[in-house]
């Protein structure tokens, strides 16, 4: 059997191990972004101590291994808790791809010119108006490539889940490769499925940006 062989044959099996992955880190994202966009507020506070708190909780994620968290979640907390595996890796994803996220909100309000806001200040724009009409379309034109790039870590990220029993696209290509003997070709397999969402993310992120930059041209 030839490669192209087995691609056909194992598509069914990936392609169900996608629609897992695709779920995982949409559902780790969504929370990710909540997560994250407060822990950025609380690093853009006027009050030391929230300051503090989002500078611990940032270092101690961005300085451990995302392996480490995941097993925490799924085998410490689940001793009290009962996580299946999907959540467990979900909220793992979630609460790392979360520091990141904050530095990139963080990152993007703090490029945005000061003078702006005191200008719609003097306009009369409340602090609300000023952020919604202002400051949040300027910041999102700045940390969008780099959040799409997150984004993108995170799907390849996902992989990580495997090693808590999660059947995705990774663990999908371990069981191949056990029962196929053919482990090369079985991750060469599972890598260009992973390639094609990257694709995929990659392009709608690009359109996603040249709308948004449409103003300037």
């Amino acid at each position: 059997m030839n490669f192209f062989d087995y691609i056909v044959d194992t598509a069914p099996l990936f392609l169900e191990a996608t629609q897992v992955t695709l779920r995982l880190t949409a559902t780790a994202l969504v929370i990710a972004m909540v997560l994250g966009g407060f822990v950025a507020a609380m690093s853009m506070s006027s009050v030391a101590v929230l300051r503090w708190i989002a500078t611990g909780f940032i270092g101690i994620i961005r300085g451990t291994p995302l392996i480490a968290q995941i097993f925490v979640l799924y085998f410490g907390i689940s001793e009290i808790l009962l996580l299946q595996a999907f959540w467990a890796g979900a909220i793992a994803l979630a609460i790392h791809n979360s520091a990141y996220i904050a530095e990139i909100i963080r990152s993007g309000f703090q490029s945005v010119p000061k003078g702006l806001n005191e200008a719609s200040r003097s306009l009369g724009m409340s602090r609300l108006k000023t952020l919604r009409r202002v400051r949040a379309p300027l910041a999102l034109r700045a940390i969008l490539p780099v959040l799409g790039s997150q984004f993108i870590i995170a799907v390849k990220d996902s992989s990580l889940v495997a090693f808590i029993g999660m059947t995705e696209l990774f663990q999908t290509s371990r069981n191949l490769a056990a029962s196929t003997y053919q482990p090369l070709t079985m991750y060469m397999i599972v890598s260009l499925y992973y390639l094609a969402i990257v694709l995929v993310l990659t392009f709608l992120v690009n359109r996603l940006e040249y709308r948004l930059s449409a103003h300037r041209r």
